[in-house]
């Protein structure tokens, strides 16, 4: 009998414990008082900085998962879907030219990004960056940009990962009926802490990374002749047919489209603030996830380019029905070889890449509300954060979005109606996040040495600088600027109605006159001004350490090193650490600031 009520008694404790992680941490003040003052107009800088800095959300993310949650964000549909579609409208020599010109874009926005969410891991990142840095108007805009570019990616990735599963279904059941389903995981998989959520993408990132390995394998023995048909193809496709579709056009019509393929690789930024040990996880992050994406992209896109016509008869459905497995050339290659069970295979994988990207999603889109809602740029209950460390409101307003997958369920043609506004949502709100980090990081770096700082005081530095970020900038205008040509004077723009050519227009850049809406409207109601460089504030929010905080980081970083690279002793460990210190123990690194010895 003690032991049957010791056992209920134990069932209500866990079930109390789950109960109480929900509610609100009582401890956390996400919207400390004194935010809105009247002297200041209709709220302060220098609280939205505190507010973003002392950001109560839970540090539990190790560097293994910050990596894959940047690589698993940037590799989905993009890649394994509508990469057939840009094959078909501009080649296979396009395509790849299209992915290194974004490739060595975004290397160079990443690079920017990491040097400032290492100085200052605070809770919104880049969106934050842009209020601290550039204009309060501005960072409002590129905050909203941001969630709904990934709050559009929700509903899509649902009726995308339902189209994967007719694949072998062919409609039946009802899609409705695995919207449902896949909801109730997402659902699921969001309601565990950030830990959880960290290695749920880890695990997920590390199949799609070996279904890539494996495809590109696969690839290369069908491409040299090993395949069950026995037939040498070589570099046969870019020849005839040919490498070039569509001319120049056909380059500025997918280049877009690339850069939707990247977006995720700013991950690394906004995770900064739930990162354990961010001085040294997000440079090793940003200085891999770069190379990784561009080997699983173009080695990937090359491979497929040289066993997969662009004329394919089965591509010619991409240009009708976006997100269509069946248009995959990855599938398209592995049917075309004859390899009977691979197609399943990678229609899994890509199922498994929807779920995976859509996650992040939910993820990225929570924490920029919660940023935006902590600096009073978005309604104040969006800044709920439970004892977990999780923004539950936000995350309740990401999952409602998610109803909208519905909207897809009938028929293939509202399938396809959904997924092209969804893309059009979308479309160019990465570049307009990317060109902000950019800028971001010049007028960052202005400040800096203008407030007396030497780039010798940084953790960690952008590899190619602020030279780098302004190459990147003038590459995101030159490519809004192309996309405007492509969006008013499409390929086809001669066989079509005035009604065609509106539509294609606001499908591909419906993402402009949604964020200078942002802009204009709040500059007009609050009027904020543009930062100065001698007034940004480079002291709220900066990475501080105390000597055994240091201590703890040297030994995670020594026990995840290889047994065959050389230690130092833990004698010369501890004077290191006490070289970078001022004083004693107990003393506070204000890193990476002066006065800290190095």
């Amino acid at each position: 009998m003690n032991q049957q009520h010791h056992r209920n008694a134990l069932k209500g404790g866990v079930f109390r414990d789950v109960v109480d992680s929900f509610k609100r941490d009582p401890n956390a003040r996400v919207v400390p008082q004194g935010f809105m003052r009247a002297d200041d107009g209709p709220w302060d800088l220098e609280d939205a900085y505190e507010a973003t800095a002392r950001s109560p959300l839970a540090r539990s993310l190790k560097g293994r998962h910050l990596q894959m949650i940047a690589i698993g964000g940037a590799i989905g549909a993009g890649l394994f879907i509508n990469s057939g579609r840009l094959l078909h409208i501009a080649g296979p020599a396009s395509l790849l030219i299209a992915f290194a010109i974004m490739g060595i874009s975004v290397f160079c926005t990443t690079h920017a990004l990491g040097e400032m969410a290492v100085l200052f891991p605070i809770a919104g990142s880049f969106s934050a960056y842009s209020t601290r840095f550039l204009d309060p108007a501005w960072g409002f805009a590129m905050g909203w940009n941001y969630a709904l570019q990934w709050l559009s990616l929700i509903p899509l990735e649902i009726v995308a990962a339902t189209i994967a599963v007719n694949y072998w279904t062919d409609g039946t059941p009802s899609n409705a009926i695995w919207i449902t389903v896949y909801l109730i995981v997402l659902v699921l998989f969001n309601c565990l802490n950030v830990k959880a959520y960290g290695e749920a993408e880890f695990v997920l990132t590390m199949v799609k990374i070996i279904a890539i390995l494996g495809f590109v394998i696969f690839a290369l023995v069908i491409d040299l002749g090993g395949g069950p048909k026995r037939e040498f193809i070589g570099g046969r496709y870019w020849r005839d047919p040919g490498a070039f579709v569509n001319g120049f056009k056909g380059l500025c019509s997918v280049i877009t489209t690339a850069a939707l393929a990247f977006e995720g690789s700013e991950l690394v930024g906004l995770c900064s603030a739930e990162t354990k040990y961010p001085r040294q996880s997000i440079p090793a992050a940003v200085r891999q996830t770069f190379w990784r994406l561009i080997f699983f992209y173009l080695v990937s896109l090359l491979m497929v380019g040289l066993i997969v016509r662009h004329d394919d008869p089965q591509l010619l459905a991409s240009k009708v029905a976006v997100g269509d497995t069946s248009a995959s050339p990855f599938v398209i290659a592995i049917t075309n070889a004859g390899v009977g069970g691979l197609d399943s295979v990678m229609n899994a994988v890509i199922l498994l890449a929807c779920f995976e990207v859509s996650n992040s999603a939910v993820y990225a889109s929570t924490r920029t509300m919660a940023a935006l809602a902590e600096q009073r740029q978005a309604p104040a209950f969006l800044s709920y954060i439970d004892r977990q460390g999780r923004p539950m409101a936000a995350i309740v307003v990401a999952l409602a979005i998610g109803l909208l997958s519905y909207l897809g369920a009938q028929s293939s043609a509202s399938q396809i109606d959904v997924l092209t506004w969804f893309v059009a949502i979308s479309g160019l709100s990465g570049i307009f996040t990317w060109a902000s980090i950019c800028l971001c990081h010049i007028r960052f770096r202005r400040a800096w040495k203008r407030q007396g700082h030497s780039l010798d005081e940084l953790a960690f530095r952008s590899v190619v600088g602020v030279a780098g970020s302004w190459f990147a900038l003038v590459a995101f205008i030159i490519l809004l600027a192309l996309q405007f040509w492509v969006a008013v004077w499409p390929i086809d723009y001669g066989e079509m109605s005035a009604r065609k050519r509106a539509r294609s227009f606001f499908q591909g850049y419906l993402a402009v006159p949604i964020v200078i809406g942002f802009y204009v409207t709040y500059k007009l109601m609050y009027r904020p001004q543009i930062v100065r460089s001698d007034n940004m504030n480079l002291s709220i929010g900066v990475l501080k350490l105390t000597l055994e905080q240091i201590r703890e980081e040297e030994r995670a970083k020594a026990s995840r090193e290889p047994w065959w690279r050389i230690r130092l002793p833990k004698a010369r460990v501890t004077r290191v650490l006490r070289s970078r210190a001022d004083t004693a123990d107990d003393a506070e690194w204000d890193y990476p600031y002066p006065g800290t010895k190095r």
